[in-house]
């Protein structure tokens, strides 16, 4: 039943959700072991920036990488020019991992 919600969400959120150069979408996929996001230009249909946990190998709670993942995150997207996103949770509720990306990527300087 989760899933099913989730995607229901996804949907609804996504028709009212655009990413574009000036402002790119940040989506976050997250699996029960890691976390993903990527900032994506919807009009062309390209991938800007992405990072995930996958390559950190302390031992850290799963929230820890997260907010990681977040500040990585920011740090490439202003290398490139990026200060301003669409913030797209893909139909998680917000809260733990997702909450602490997003907290991370404000830290470092995007603004949703």
């Amino acid at each position: 039943m989760n899933t099913i919600a989730r995607q229901k969400r996804k949907k609804s959120i996504r028709a009212k959700l655009v990413g574009s150069s000036q402002r790119p979408r940040l989506n976050i996929f997250r699996s029960s072991k890691h976390i993903y996001a990527s900032l994506i230009n919807d009009e062309d249909g390209r991938t800007l920036v992405w990072a995930s946990d996958r390559g950190i190998k302390d031992k850290m709670t799963k929230s820890e990488k997260a907010f990681l993942v977040g500040k990585q995150l920011a740090e490439t997207a202003s290398k490139k020019g990026l200060k301003v996103v669409v913030f797209d949770r893909a139909g998680y509720l917000y809260h733990g991992r997702v909450k602490k990306l997003s907290e991370g990527a404000r830290e470092k300087g995007l603004k949703f």
